[in-house]
Protein backbone atom coordinates (compact mmCIF):
# COMPACT_ATOMS: atom_id res chain seq x y z
CA UNK A 1 0.00 0.00 0.00
CA UNK A 2 0.95 3.67 -0.60
CA UNK A 3 0.89 5.36 2.60
CA UNK A 4 0.22 9.55 2.11
CA UNK A 5 0.31 11.11 5.84
CA UNK A 6 -1.16 14.60 6.27
CA UNK A 7 -1.25 17.33 8.78
CA UNK A 8 -4.27 19.06 8.66
CA UNK A 9 -7.24 18.72 5.79
CA UNK A 10 -10.51 19.21 5.45
CA UNK A 11 -11.22 15.80 4.42
CA UNK A 12 -8.94 12.69 3.80
CA UNK A 13 -12.00 11.34 1.51
CA UNK A 14 -12.28 14.34 -0.80
CA UNK A 15 -7.98 14.60 -0.81
CA UNK A 16 -8.36 11.18 -1.54
CA UNK A 17 -11.44 11.65 -4.00
CA UNK A 18 -8.87 14.18 -6.23
CA UNK A 19 -5.70 11.25 -5.95
CA UNK A 20 -8.55 8.63 -7.49
CA UNK A 21 -9.01 10.44 -10.77
CA UNK A 22 -5.79 9.60 -12.19
CA UNK A 23 -5.35 5.90 -13.64
CA UNK A 24 -2.17 5.52 -12.26
CA UNK A 25 -2.91 6.34 -8.09
CA UNK A 26 -1.94 2.65 -6.80
CA UNK A 27 -4.91 0.22 -5.08
CA UNK A 28 -5.07 0.38 -1.53
CA UNK A 29 -3.24 4.28 -1.66
CA UNK A 30 -4.26 5.74 2.17
CA UNK A 31 -4.61 9.01 2.99
CA UNK A 32 -4.18 9.83 7.22
CA UNK A 33 -4.29 13.11 8.85
CA UNK A 34 -3.34 14.11 12.24
CA UNK A 35 -6.81 16.50 12.28
CA UNK A 36 -9.44 16.63 9.72
CA UNK A 37 -11.19 20.34 9.36
CA UNK A 38 -14.68 18.93 7.01
CA UNK A 39 -14.63 15.13 8.12
CA UNK A 40 -18.14 13.66 7.02
CA UNK A 41 -20.41 10.88 8.46
CA UNK A 42 -23.66 9.51 6.81
CA UNK A 43 -25.72 11.65 4.77
CA UNK A 44 -23.74 14.22 5.33
CA UNK A 45 -23.62 14.46 9.13
CA UNK A 46 -20.07 16.07 10.28
CA UNK A 47 -17.78 14.03 12.14
CA UNK A 48 -15.32 16.04 14.35
CA UNK A 49 -11.93 14.63 16.16
CA UNK A 50 -9.37 16.05 18.60
CA UNK A 51 -6.42 16.74 16.62
CA UNK A 52 -3.80 14.18 16.60
CA UNK A 53 -5.47 11.59 19.14
CA UNK A 54 -7.60 9.34 16.82
CA UNK A 55 -6.95 7.79 13.66
CA UNK A 56 -8.35 9.23 10.73
CA UNK A 57 -7.58 7.75 7.08
CA UNK A 58 -9.18 6.83 4.06
CA UNK A 59 -8.40 4.00 1.56
CA UNK A 60 -8.70 3.38 -2.01
CA UNK A 61 -10.40 0.28 -3.12
CA UNK A 62 -10.35 -0.39 -6.89
CA UNK A 63 -11.41 -3.62 -9.03
CA UNK A 64 -13.41 -5.09 -6.50
CA UNK A 65 -16.96 -4.11 -7.07
CA UNK A 66 -17.71 -5.29 -9.94
CA UNK A 67 -21.64 -4.34 -10.07
CA UNK A 68 -23.78 -1.43 -8.67
CA UNK A 69 -25.77 -4.02 -6.62
CA UNK A 70 -23.02 -4.81 -5.01
CA UNK A 71 -21.94 -1.64 -3.11
CA UNK A 72 -22.82 -2.83 -0.02
CA UNK A 73 -20.19 -5.95 -0.21
CA UNK A 74 -17.24 -3.37 0.88
CA UNK A 75 -19.27 -2.27 4.04
CA UNK A 76 -18.81 -5.75 5.00
CA UNK A 77 -15.07 -6.45 4.25
CA UNK A 78 -13.60 -3.04 5.70
CA UNK A 79 -16.29 -3.21 8.62
CA UNK A 80 -15.14 -7.13 9.47
CA UNK A 81 -11.59 -5.65 8.42
CA UNK A 82 -11.81 -2.77 11.28
CA UNK A 83 -13.12 -5.61 13.73
CA UNK A 84 -10.57 -7.64 13.36
CA UNK A 85 -7.84 -5.87 14.25
CA UNK A 86 -9.48 -4.11 17.17
CA UNK A 87 -9.57 -8.01 18.26
CA UNK A 88 -6.10 -8.28 17.86
CA UNK A 89 -5.41 -5.32 20.46
CA UNK A 90 -8.19 -7.09 22.57
CA UNK A 91 -10.70 -4.18 22.33
CA UNK A 92 -13.63 -5.92 24.76
CA UNK A 93 -17.57 -6.45 23.21
CA UNK A 94 -16.84 -5.52 19.63
CA UNK A 95 -20.15 -4.93 17.29
CA UNK A 96 -21.01 -3.01 14.32
CA UNK A 97 -24.15 -0.66 14.56
CA UNK A 98 -26.12 -1.14 10.83
CA UNK A 99 -24.51 0.07 8.50
CA UNK A 100 -20.99 1.38 9.74
CA UNK A 101 -20.66 2.16 12.92
CA UNK A 102 -17.66 0.31 14.88
CA UNK A 103 -18.71 -0.64 19.08
CA UNK A 104 -17.50 -1.22 22.50
CA UNK A 105 -19.83 -2.36 24.81
CA UNK A 106 -22.69 0.52 24.00
CA UNK A 107 -20.29 2.92 22.93
CA UNK A 108 -19.51 4.49 19.74
CA UNK A 109 -15.61 4.19 18.94
CA UNK A 110 -16.04 5.00 15.46
CA UNK A 111 -17.61 5.47 12.21
CA UNK A 112 -16.91 4.52 8.22
CA UNK A 113 -18.41 6.42 5.20
CA UNK A 114 -18.13 4.49 1.89
CA UNK A 115 -18.19 6.91 -1.51
CA UNK A 116 -18.60 4.92 -4.71
CA UNK A 117 -17.98 6.08 -8.42
CA UNK A 118 -18.73 4.45 -11.37
CA UNK A 119 -16.68 5.11 -13.93
CA UNK A 120 -17.38 5.22 -17.50
CA UNK A 121 -15.97 2.02 -18.19
CA UNK A 122 -18.65 0.68 -15.72
CA UNK A 123 -15.61 -0.11 -13.07
CA UNK A 124 -16.32 1.35 -9.22
CA UNK A 125 -13.61 2.57 -7.44
CA UNK A 126 -14.48 2.89 -3.53
CA UNK A 127 -13.07 5.62 -0.92
CA UNK A 128 -13.67 4.54 2.65
CA UNK A 129 -13.12 7.03 5.09
CA UNK A 130 -12.49 5.70 8.91
CA UNK A 131 -12.75 7.65 11.87
CA UNK A 132 -11.42 5.75 14.85
CA UNK A 133 -11.44 7.03 18.29
CA UNK A 134 -8.21 6.20 20.11
CA UNK A 135 -6.87 8.30 22.40
CA UNK A 136 -9.13 10.82 22.96
CA UNK A 137 -10.67 10.52 26.78
CA UNK A 138 -13.12 14.24 26.83
CA UNK A 139 -16.41 12.80 25.25
CA UNK A 140 -18.28 16.06 27.99
CA UNK A 141 -20.73 16.43 24.85
CA UNK A 142 -21.15 13.39 22.82
CA UNK A 143 -22.33 10.81 25.83
CA UNK A 144 -22.69 7.75 23.54
CA UNK A 145 -19.07 7.78 21.85
CA UNK A 146 -15.83 6.46 23.84
CA UNK A 147 -12.03 6.02 22.37
CA UNK A 148 -9.98 2.43 23.22
CA UNK A 149 -8.06 4.49 25.36
CA UNK A 150 -11.14 5.47 27.93
CA UNK A 151 -12.50 1.54 27.57
CA UNK A 152 -9.49 -0.06 27.90
CA UNK A 153 -7.79 2.63 30.21
CA UNK A 154 -4.26 2.93 27.99
CA UNK A 155 -2.91 4.55 24.62
CA UNK A 156 -2.76 3.15 21.51
CA UNK A 157 -0.32 2.66 18.72
CA UNK A 158 -2.62 4.59 15.73
CA UNK A 159 -0.20 3.50 12.93
CA UNK A 160 0.00 0.06 14.09
CA UNK A 161 -3.95 -0.10 14.27
CA UNK A 162 -3.68 1.36 10.69
CA UNK A 163 -1.37 -1.56 9.02
CA UNK A 164 -3.52 -4.02 11.00
CA UNK A 165 -6.89 -3.07 9.43
CA UNK A 166 -5.15 -2.97 5.53
CA UNK A 167 -3.96 -6.15 6.21
CA UNK A 168 -6.61 -7.83 6.90
CA UNK A 169 -8.78 -5.75 4.35
CA UNK A 170 -6.16 -7.10 1.43
CA UNK A 171 -6.96 -9.92 2.87
CA UNK A 172 -10.80 -9.96 3.15
CA UNK A 173 -10.96 -8.83 -0.70
CA UNK A 174 -8.39 -11.81 -1.63
CA UNK A 175 -10.51 -14.32 -0.30
CA UNK A 176 -14.09 -12.68 -0.62
CA UNK A 177 -15.02 -14.84 -3.94
CA UNK A 178 -14.15 -18.03 -1.60
CA UNK A 179 -15.58 -16.87 1.50
CA UNK A 180 -18.54 -14.27 0.47
CA UNK A 181 -21.05 -16.43 3.22
CA UNK A 182 -18.86 -16.56 5.68
CA UNK A 183 -18.18 -13.03 6.20
CA UNK A 184 -21.60 -12.47 5.38
CA UNK A 185 -22.57 -14.30 8.82
CA UNK A 186 -19.71 -12.73 10.36
CA UNK A 187 -21.46 -9.40 10.02
CA UNK A 188 -24.37 -10.39 10.61
CA UNK A 189 -23.55 -12.38 13.77
CA UNK A 190 -21.51 -8.86 14.37
CA UNK A 191 -24.66 -6.64 14.25
CA UNK A 192 -25.20 -4.50 17.69
CA UNK A 193 -27.88 -5.70 19.72
CA UNK A 194 -29.09 -8.72 17.21
CA UNK A 195 -31.32 -10.86 18.34
CA UNK A 196 -32.30 -8.51 21.09
CA UNK A 197 -36.14 -6.37 21.27
CA UNK A 198 -34.99 -3.01 21.00
CA UNK A 199 -36.50 0.12 20.76
CA UNK A 200 -36.63 2.17 17.52
CA UNK A 201 -38.27 5.60 15.71
CA UNK A 202 -38.54 5.78 12.06
CA UNK A 203 -38.40 8.64 9.67
CA UNK A 204 -41.90 9.90 10.25
CA UNK A 205 -40.74 9.85 14.38
CA UNK A 206 -43.30 6.69 14.86
CA UNK A 207 -41.57 4.58 17.77
CA UNK A 208 -42.28 0.76 17.64
CA UNK A 209 -40.46 -2.14 18.76
CA UNK A 210 -38.46 -4.39 16.73
CA UNK A 211 -35.47 -7.53 16.55
CA UNK A 212 -32.94 -6.95 14.28
CA UNK A 213 -32.36 -9.74 12.30
CA UNK A 214 -29.93 -9.13 9.50
CA UNK A 215 -29.67 -7.16 6.31
CA UNK A 216 -30.34 -8.12 3.26
CA UNK A 217 -28.55 -8.23 -0.21
CA UNK A 218 -28.56 -4.94 -1.30
CA UNK A 219 -27.56 -3.48 2.62
CA UNK A 220 -31.06 -2.92 3.85
CA UNK A 221 -31.53 -3.77 7.56
CA UNK A 222 -33.69 -6.66 8.48
CA UNK A 223 -36.39 -5.88 11.36
CA UNK A 224 -38.89 -8.80 13.22
CA UNK A 225 -42.05 -6.50 14.02
CA UNK A 226 -44.73 -7.41 16.69
CA UNK A 227 -47.22 -8.48 14.37
CA UNK A 228 -44.48 -11.18 13.31
CA UNK A 229 -43.53 -9.82 9.79
CA UNK A 230 -39.81 -8.37 8.80
CA UNK A 231 -39.43 -4.78 7.24
CA UNK A 232 -36.75 -3.90 5.61
CA UNK A 233 -35.04 -0.08 6.58
CA UNK A 234 -32.48 1.86 4.47
CA UNK A 235 -29.95 4.16 5.74
CA UNK A 236 -31.82 7.20 7.65
CA UNK A 237 -35.39 5.53 7.70
CA UNK A 238 -35.04 3.94 10.89
CA UNK A 239 -33.02 4.93 14.36
CA UNK A 240 -32.36 2.62 16.78
CA UNK A 241 -33.06 4.23 20.41
CA UNK A 242 -31.21 2.97 22.91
Amino acid sequence: MKLIKLDAIDSTNEFLKGLSGNPATENFTVVTAQSQTKGKGQMGSVWTTEPSKNLIMSVLVKDFLLDITQVFNINIVFSLSVIQALETINIPELSIKWPNDIMSYNKKIGGILIENSIKSDGTINSIVGLGLNVNQTDFDDLPKASSLAVICKSTFDKEAILFSIIENLERNIQSWNQNTDSMWVDYTNTLFKKGIPMPFSDEKNNNFMGIIQGVNAIGKLEILLENETISEYGIKEIQMLY
